[in-house]
């Protein structure tokens, strides 16, 4: 039997894993950005603290705010569906891009914004593992500004067989099991060679394996609830109507997660 392994497919080991080792982001950033390493001088991490709270939060957006060479960069892991995700990381890279505009300053100071985000769900059509977004002029092929760039890597989409850097960048990072980082070290470069060697490193150390599985609850305890609470839905409404049960299942586990001191924030993540 293989080891236990922890994956950084897990927002709270994906934040960990690259706050902790630079070198490791470095080489990451540059393969997502199709980028030399080389050309990223240097990168400054804005929230580098995984504060207590996030492990327990019912959300599983946690992310990388990133300066890298005078661009802002936004990396993000999301590792459950998210209906409403293409308007929520508009929202944020709309807040990075312009967080830094300080008052009396040019617009034109504003500076090149772009989101990393890697979505273990399938959210465009196609086989294709990678979709950039950017701001174009509709029916001509002219981009209107360069300052706006959204990555989309979709984790389910992605080959066993890594050709490039950034697909074995992917492939590790979806890794869930010892055998799936054998093969990752079998075919990769050495940077993420070590990447697998400092997975099972966090995988021996015990206070991160409980910060693994604390998290791993809380997604599938949030996962659980929604599921009964449409069957819950679904069940009244077969009396009542769909649209009626479902209203009042969710009014009724709005009510009780208000009498337990869920924050209406918190609520709100879990229903949205």
């Amino acid at each position: 039997m293989g080891r236990d392994v922890v994956s950084a497919k897990l927002d709270v080991i994906f934040k960990k894993l690259f706050t902790e080792n630079s070198d490791l982001l470095h080489s990451f950033v540059a393969s997502m950005l199709d980028i030399p390493p080389e050309s990223i001088k240097e990168i400054k991490i804005s929230n580098p603290e995984l504060a207590p709270e996030t492990v327990a939060s019912k959300f599983s957006r946690l992310d990388l705010s990133l300066n890298v060479d005078d661009k802002l960069v936004n990396v993000e892991i999301q590792v459950k569906t998210d209906t409403d995700y293409r308007d929520r990381t508009l929202f944020y890279w709309a807040k990075l891009y312009t967080s830094e505009l300080k008052s009396g300053e040019v617009y034109s100071s504003l500076k090149q914004t772009i989101t990393i985000n890697i979505i273990n769900f399938n959210m465009f059509e196609g086989d294709d593992y990678h979709t950039e977004v950017a701001a174009m002029i509709k029916d001509r092929n002219e981009v209107f500004s360069d300052k706006f760039s959204m990555h989309f890597f979709e984790l389910k989409k992605i080959s066993k067989n890594p050709k490039t850097s950034r697909e074995q960048w992917l492939q590790f990072i979806n890794a869930d099991s010892e055998e799936d980082f054998e093969m990752v070290e079998a075919t990769s470069m050495p940077i993420i060679q070590k990447a697998v060697k400092v997975i099972y490193d966090m995988s021996e150390d015990t206070k991160i394996r409980e910060l693994a599985r604390l998290r791993e609850k809380t997604l599938h305890d949030e996962a659980s609830a929604l599921k009964d609470a449409t069957d819950k839905g679904i069940a009244i409404g077969e009396e009542r109507g769909i649209e009626k049960g479902k209203a009042e299942a969710r009014n009724e586990m709005i009510e009780k997660m208000r009498a337990k001191g869920y924050s209406e924030e918190q609520i709100k993540d879990i229903i949205s």
